[in-house]
């Protein structure tokens, strides 16, 4: 049986109709949508995954109450957990805070998640083709570093 966000995300957010089972997944987000892409050697898969709570821009002031996030932030971030699926390796980016925030919600709801999570990379707004080819240089440096040969 499906749980709720993955029935959710199958009706709503997957427009693509798969998820992930890539080795590596590159993951580009801001506080409106995510781009998750899982990718071999050969192919890629790719999957849009939108806020449901339309556009914002939530600003946390000194001196007032809560974190400064919407309600909607950590069904968004449990969609992208989602559509990331089974991924051994991936990589968050994108502009701003929403991945550090993405990083701070699995660290706290999916640490099994959390430690698939090699990097966390600024990138302000790549095309697919840019972001791709990033997740594929990053990846073949963290083999490098770590002495893994190259397939």
């Amino acid at each position: 049986m499906l749980s709720p966000v993955r029935q959710r995300f199958l009706r709503s957010a997957n427009f693509y109709g798969v998820f992930m089972t890539s080795n590596h997944v590159v993951i580009w987000l801001d506080h409106r949508e995510a781009k998750v892409i899982g990718f071999t050697a050969d192919e890629a898969q790719r999957t849009m995954v939108r806020h449901h709570g339309g556009h914002r821009q939530i600003h946390h002031l000194a001196g007032s109450v809560g974190a400064g996030h919407s309600v909607g932030d950590a069904q968004f971030f449990d969609e992208i957990v989602a559509a990331a699926g089974g991924a051994l390796e991936v990589l968050v980016t994108g502009p701003g805070q929403a991945k550090v925030e993405f990083r701070r919600h699995v660290d706290s709801r999916h640490p099994l998640f959390a430690k698939r999570v090699l990097g966390v990379e600024s990138l302000d707004h790549p095309s697919e083709g840019q972001l791709l080819a990033f997740a594929r240089q990053y990846f073949v440096k963290i083999d490098q570093m770590l002495g893994l040969p190259r397939g």
